[in-house]
């Protein structure tokens, strides 16, 4: 073998090996670059996730149909339920949550915000269904200072609606969307003090799982309408969900995935339409059952020919707001109420007024707004005429639940509203509420067109 030879040979191998060697940190390189770039595209992938938690207490105790002394029950009818949906693009995470309960104060929900993790506190809009069958969340007392609130069941709710939460998080996948407004048909709601002054329009979101398993199907699909779930009340002396729970199991059978109910504008006095042709009323679980499912298909109805959103935007922001309370009967609450001491703290023991959070979410071309009360029909026809989408959606009862919202034009001004303004905190507070929320929209972006 001549000397020629064995240097070519040598030459070939240490030339084939740094090749071997460029081309290892090429494809490594390219490996890197791949995976930089999924993760990049993965972190900008709107994705959704929901879990639900029963919270039907397991003993009778006293239910709240409003302010007053809560009756006690002799039965249950359905269950309550907490339900969470939580939304994700970018490094945007939003919860939005609703818990079977005439209301949910924020001094209950801001002890479950501190118990759920990866979602800003001020991202977590929990709303109540207003079911007038639930228990009292607001620790009402009489005029000995005595409440029915079980202060122990309230407590374990505020872990479920964390752990929840929690889950749903965990559950997060990759998602489209869907979202639409429509007007709701059939005998479902009328306004008790004025029947044609209500918002027949409803709104859906529902959220499709894009792959795995369920590729297709919906993981949830979000109610909101205005109306008061008060077919039973106190009267019937049932621990229920009402119409909710027959909402809920509705759409579950026919399209899968979470349901889950926010309502609206519904103050003074939207309510479920229980009124039969002898003048009397359906006040029994089989016109919960009736109302809920027609809720239910209208709003498989109206989102059904809605465009699928493929990975839409979402935005979140939260604006901090100031109401006076003017009004005796809500002071009282908050100065006497056990579950209130935390609001006393936080203002030095003074009760001339309270603040509360409002939200404003757009998701995919859906525009949402918080109400922290019950809002009467036209702050809502206003408010939404305000909004920048042609599917603005309004969630009533949302990050505190202040009773009656009304207008000063409205407010004490004829007696079939004099109940809404005694349970109101003051005459202005429909009208700051407006002046905030105006602003607040002007402020933010417009949704997805």
């Amino acid at each position: 073998m001549s000397p020629g030879f064995i240097q070519t040979l040598f030459i070939s191998i240490k030339f084939k090996k740094e090749f071997n060697q460029i081309m290892k940190t090429k494809i490594s390189t390219l490996l890197f670059l791949l995976i930089i770039s999924w993760v990049s595209l993965n972190a900008q992938t709107f994705k959704a996730g929901a879990a639900m938690r029963d919270i039907t207490p397991d003993h009778l105790i006293p239910i709240s149909g409003g302010m007053g002394t809560p009756e006690m029950p002799n039965g249950f009818q359905g269950k309550l339920t907490v339900r969470a949906v939580v939304l994700e693009k970018g490094k945007t995470r939003v919860a939005i949550v609703s818990v079977d309960n005439i209301g949910w104060p924020a001094y209950l929900g801001d002890r479950s915000r501190k118990l759920i993790k990866g979602i800003a506190p001020e991202n977590i809009l929990i709303g109540a269904t207003h079911a007038h069958s639930c228990p009292d969340a607001y620790g009402f007392t009489d005029e000995k200072g005595n409440t029915g609130a079980d202060l122990k069941y309230l407590d374990w709710c505020v872990t479920q609606i964390a752990d929840a939460v929690n889950e749903a998080v965990s559950k997060l996948e990759p998602a489209s969307l869907k979202t639409a407004v429509g007007q709701a048909k059939g005998k479902i709601a009328y306004n008790y003090y004025a029947p044609e002054l209500y918002d027949p329009r409803m709104g859906i979101i529902q959220a499709i799982a894009t792959s795995g398993k369920n590729a297709g199907k919906p993981i949830a699909t979000l109610v909101n309408y205005a109306t008061h779930p008060e077919i039973l009340g106190t009267d019937r002396k049932l621990i229920s969900p009402d119409l909710c729970g027959p909402l809920y199991d509705r759409i579950e059978s026919k399209v899968g995935g979470m349901a889950i109910f926010m309502n609206s504008a519904q103050g003074g006095m939207v309510t479920a339409d229980t009124r039969r042709e002898n003048g009397k009323e359906a006040n029994d679980w089989d016109e919960c059952i009736r109302i809920g499912n027609l809720m239910a298909d209208e709003a498989l109805r109206i989102v059904d020919p809605a465009p699928v959103q493929e990975n839409p935007e979402i935005y979140c922001a939260s604006k901090t707001i100031r109401f006076p309370i003017d009004s005796e009967a809500m002071r009282y609450v908050f100065k006497h109420s056990p579950l209130a001491a935390e609001v006393a703290k936080n203002n030095n023991n003074d009760f001339t007024s309270v603040t509360t959070r409002l939200n404003l979410l757009n998701i995919g071309k859906a525009q949402v707004l918080t109400i922290p009360g019950e809002a009467l029909p036209n702050i809502g026809f206003y408010v939404k005429r305000k909004m920048k989408s042609s599917q603005p959606m309004l969630f009533g009862l949302t990050n505190d639940a202040f009773g009656y919202m009304l207008t000063k034009e409205d407010f004490g001004g004829f007696e079939r509203y004099n109940y809404v303004s005694r349970t109101s905190l003051g005459e202005m507070t429909g009208s700051i509420y407006e002046d905030e929320a105006i602003k607040f929209i002007s402020e933010s972006p417009f949704p997805a067109k």
